[in-house]
């Protein structure tokens, strides 16, 4: 009766909790989707054209706390679905990243010859971010979310869903690695594509197939699809990454890059959960005085 009673205790802590961060986010919605990903875009765009003094420029910090900022809608939005099952698929997730992203750096497959031309943080073995799976996993996330509201009952087809899934994850590279290039992330020693070689998107269509699969395996696909057509915010931070590299992808003439991000942003409105009233109740509302 007593670990019957703790049991429920624990469940409603963890329901207030849950509760309190969808309301911190939902109150925050314009800063972390639209504020932070412009003010990383202008930062980020500064540092590369060496227009910030040290250390702002390229702040390791800084680009971390922007970058969990920003993932905390899908954090907070995936949150009751991640159960034990859930956290071992992704765990192996993660060290697939890391292995896979060292192998890349020190064999030059599959992405290609590449190199980190600055220290996004703590890194691993010298070689690879230690947060590597924190830039990742969740774009792989939001591409699998993003198909499952977009392809509607088509989604329980895993022959549509999983393939789909995976073009997702190679546009989100198309968007990312230009603008990643551009202000100095990493590098290539050559590319066809904005600095980028074929060979990369090679590379990420092997690591978007492991990475969707083990992530469809994580969640029930029919508690997923509800908790992501109830939860508004889940895809902020798709909107942030839209916003942030897409916007340094016109400054820096990546058109087709910039075109691409378009596209994603042509799926985020066919959600019908991002509108002009919606930007509207976004925004930070003045507070009226209350005598």
């Amino acid at each position: 009766m007593a670990k019957t009673r703790d049991t429920a205790l624990d469940e409603m802590t963890r329901g207030q909790v849950q509760q309190r961060l969808e309301t911190i986010i939902n109150e925050n919605r314009f800063t972390i989707a639209v504020f932070f990903p412009f003010v990383g875009a202008v930062t980020l765009v500064a540092s590369a054209e060496g227009w910030l003094p040290e250390p702002l420029a390229y702040n390791p910090f800084l680009i971390l706390f922007g970058t969990m900022v920003m993932r905390s809608p899908l954090i907070v939005g995936l949150l009751p679905k991640v159960g034990w099952w859930a956290v071992g698929c992704l765990g192996v997730l993660t060290i697939y990243t890391y292995a896979i992203e060292i192998v890349g750096v020190r064999t030059d497959w599959p992405y290609g010859a590449f190199e980190y031309t600055i220290q996004l943080g703590p890194m691993l073995f010298g070689e690879v971010p230690l947060a590597l799976p924190l830039f990742f996993i969740p774009l792989v996330l939001n591409a699998y979310l993003l198909t499952l509201l977009v392809l509607r009952e088509w989604a329980e087809n895993p022959l549509v869903r999983i393939p789909i899934a995976i073009a997702a994850v190679v546009g989100i590279d198309l968007v990312l690695d230009p603008a990643a290039v551009a202000i100095g992330f990493w590098a290539f020693e050559s590319g066809v594509y904005y600095g980028v070689p074929v060979q990369n998107y090679i590379g990420w269509v092997i690591s978007g197939t492991v990475a969707v699969i083990l992530v469809d395996l994580a969640f029930e696909r029919t508690a997923l699809r509800a908790r992501v057509q109830e939860c508004t915010f889940i895809l902020d931070d798709l909107v942030s990454f839209v916003l942030l590299w897409g916007t340094i992808n016109l400054l820096y003439a990546n058109w087709i890059a910039a075109a691409v991000a378009s596209v994603f942003c042509l799926g985020l409105f066919s959600t019908d959960r991002y509108d002009r009233d919606l930007l509207w109740n976004a925004l930070p509302q003045p507070r009226s005085d209350s005598s």
